[in-house]
């Protein structure tokens, strides 16, 4: 494909993205506790979750190892990254959830395999076909800034879910509410720190399709957060009221 065309058409993706956003401001996704039999069958959340998650970590890898063209290193240093949070989101994350019989709809996981083949199949052939950077590329301002802010979006994203998971023990499978940390100051800091983390992607790479996964994920996860704090205040009387959503002291 040519990149003129494939530019476009990831274009046209991150308009998607932002009509998305909209549209996620008014309809809540049915799952975990905003989980719907409306939106079909229920299936155990740990299988859901592989199924879903693995399309865009099996396409990543095979535009780039099966490239033709010569990879530099910045390509391989972003294609670590990027496979090595998919295969722990794919293959360890779902294991680390404690609570029985957790289910999503069959509705949500074919959505999320849809945009993870689109998100696999664009940053994938991006990577594998579309990508040049020299060495230099490691000392420039977008790379290293990037670096930084997306090393420090995986360490909130990570402690972040680490105090969630903690909250199940004992065989307790219910919610509570979160404190410590970031907890001080929003519901959901476990999103910020995914979205902090691949802006920090899309700037080390400052290429489309990473920019347009930025996208989807601040337009999926601000309207889940401000739904996550909605349901932790309805739910909870004595709910922290300075806490924002996501955003501390913004949003």
């Amino acid at each position: 494909m040519a990149k003129e065309l494939f530019n476009q058409i990831v274009i046209v993706w991150i308009l998607l993205g932002v009509i998305v956003f909209i549209v996620n401001l008014k309809i809540i996704a049915p799952y975990g506790r905003h989980a719907s039999k409306k939106w079909g069958l229920l299936i155990d959340s740990r299988l859901a979750w592989i199924v879903m998650e693995a399309p865009v970590l099996i396409l990543v890898m095979y535009f780039v190892l099966t490239s033709m063209s010569s990879l530099s290193p910045v390509v391989w240093l972003l294609f670590f990254l990027f496979t090595a949070h998919y295969f722990h989101r794919t293959f360890i994350f779902p294991f680390k959830l404690k609570g029985k019989n957790k289910k999503m709809p069959l509705g949500v996981m074919l959505l999320a395999i849809v945009f993870n083949m689109f998100n696999g199949y664009f940053i994938g052939y991006y990577l594998g076909n579309l990508a040049q950077y020299d060495t230099a590329w490691f000392f420039g301002l977008p790379f290293i800034g990037g670096a930084i802010l997306f090393g420090i979006g995986v360490f909130i994203n990570w402690r972040a879910d680490s105090i969630l998971i903690s909250l199940r023990t004992g065989g307790f499978s219910g919610y509570k509410i979160p404190f410590g940390f970031l907890f001080k100051w929003v519901s959901c800091p476990n999103h910020l720190g995914e979205m902090i983390e691949w802006l920090g992607f899309a700037l080390m790479s400052f290429s489309l399709p990473t920019l347009a996964f930025a996208v989807w994920t601040i337009a999926n996860l601000i309207p889940r957060s401000l739904a996550h704090h909605k349901w932790y205040l309805a739910n909870f009387s004595d709910y922290p009221k300075n806490r924002k959503a996501v955003i501390p002291g913004v949003l």
